[in-house]
This record gives structure tokens, sequence and C-alpha cells, in this order.
């Protein structure tokens, strides 16, 4: 298919590489053009052209102003018959006001926010979280295969977004945990690389720990990688759930107050930086919320 990304960031670019690998002819747009050039695709000039030169367009883009403003311009042409697929984290109404607008263009819409970073995606092994009409999801589903190694459908638009931000707010909470758990241990002056691995062998590990157990080690160390997630990204994250929560009207304390351990790490300049450099910060010296 002629496949369209909107949106080069670091998901972007490594679900557009992805797709490219197993023949799919791509065009990519970004705000920022030279992010869009150093792909090595095919670029558009703007989110119109995007739309205009594919048969289906993904959107992977930084929240719901974002997913709004750029599909306020790929709908502004003739999309008819087009599929679009977004997969930005947002909150399920803006997945919904985006599904209703594709609609009045007489265009099939699927949300699919997925779970994995960076790697999974350039392997086609995200997890996706898909919402929609079905027949719409039924014809997305053979390019969603080869970006997710398990796709859920899971009803109409906007049941992906609530089921992403449900999978993510355990994670991002454990991450703020993990950095308060290393300061009950900081006295005890161990190799961090040994106290990832007996943490990460125990019940109260989740998976990610021992994918990414060597860089929180390495980062307690002083040393820094590449950045595959970063604090503020998880930090909006985090905000969304809260006022998700709310508007359901349910009260989410322990997310809560994870939002102020990643709000105060951003706060002191770790914004850009990975997510592994969080516990670091938090068990690096005492501090109050």
């Amino acid at each position: 298919m002629k496949i369209g990304i909107a949106g080069i960031g670091r998901m972007g670019a490594a679900i557009a590489a992805r797709l490219s690998s197993v023949g799919h002819e791509m065009m990519v747009w970004n705000r920022n053009a030279d992010k869009a050039r150093a792909t090595g695709l095919k670029v558009a000039e703007t989110p119109q052209a995007l739309a205009a030169g594919c048969e289906a367009v993904i959107s992977i883009l930084t929240d719901a102003k974002a997913v709004e403003a750029v599909y306020g311009q790929m709908l502004s042409g003739n999309v008819s018959g087009k599929l679009f697929i977004e997969m930005s984290t947002v909150r399920p109404a803006a997945a919904q006001r985006i599904a209703s607008l594709v609609k009045q263009k007489q265009a099939a819409f699927v949300e699919c926010p997925v779970g994995g970073t960076t790697g999974p995606a350039k392997e086609g092994k995200l997890f996706g979280f898909a919402g929609g009409e079905k027949a719409d999801f039924e014809r997305a589903k053979p390019v969603l295969d080869q970006m997710c190694r398990r796709v859920e459908y899971l009803g109409p638009a906007g049941a992906g977004a609530s089921m992403k931000l449900a999978i993510n707010l355990p994670l991002l909470v454990y991450w703020q945990a993990l950095g308060e758990s290393l300061s009950l241990v900081k006295s005890l002056q161990l190799d961090p690389a040994r106290v990832m691995d007996i943490l990460g062998d125990t019940s109260g590990a989740p998976r990610m720990l021992q994918n990414r157990g060597p860089a929180i080690a390495a980062a307690l160390t002083g040393k820094e990688g590449a950045v595959t997630v970063n604090i503020d990204t998880m930090k909006k994250d985090l905000s969304e759930m809260v006022e998700e929560a709310r508007l359901l009207g349910w009260s989410t304390p322990v997310t809560e107050g994870a939002l102020r351990g990643f709000a105060s790490a951003s706060s002191a300049g770790l914004g850009d930086k990975d997510c592994v450099q969080l516990p670091v910060y938090w068990s690096a010296k005492p501090k109050k919320l």
C-alpha cells in the first residue's frame, strides 16, 4: 500500500521503518521537516499533501491538540475512501471527535494506540488497542498486524484510548515507586546492576524491569543511553489518566502522587531525559513531593 505517517518522532520513525521494511511505499510528514527527511523516505510538504498522496495515513503525535490540528489539515482535501489510523496516546473524547470528522469526509477511521517502545516498533511487536467501526478495523487489521504482535479490538472509537491509559497507568506509577524503593537501599552501596537483578527477580517486578534493568543500572552510575520515552511524555500521559478518571467520577490518589513525582523531575530539568532517569532522580538525595 501507499502509507503515510504523520508525526516522525521516535515512534513514528520506528513504525515508518517497519512498514517500509515489509514492502509498503511510504511517505512521511513532520512539523520539523529535518526529522522527516532523516528517515530517507519520501517527504510530504504538508499534512494535506500526505493524505492526498496515500491510501492510508497513520498518525502518531504528541497530544490531542496536535492530533486535531493535523487532522484539520489532512481532512481539508478530498479523502473519500481513505483509511486513517490514529495511534497517539490521547483521551477517548479526542479519538471520538476525530472519528466523527473522518466519517463526515466519507473516509474510514480506526484508533489504535499501542504498548511498546521503539525497539518493538521496529520489529513489529507492539500491542495494539483498537477502537472504531468493526468494518474499518477489519480493513486496517492487515497493516496493524504488521506493526503489532497482538491487536485487540475493544469497541467503538474511544475504547482503544481508554485501554491504553489503563495499561500505562500501573507502569508509569511503577517508575516513581522504583525510585522510592532504590532510596531505601542506597546506603548499602551495592552495585546498581546487582540491585536491579535482585529487584527484577521478585514478584513485584513488571516485565519492563527485565528489559530496562540494565539501562536503569547504567543510569545509576551516571551513564546516559538513547532516549526511548522521555519524562515529559510520561508526565503528559499521567495527566491524561488523572483527568479521564475525574471525568468518570473516580479518584486516583496513587496516580496523582506519581504525577507530582514526574513533575518534580521535569522541573529539575529532566523533562527531555529518558524515563530511566526518573528513579535516578528520586534516589539521588532526599526530597519532598
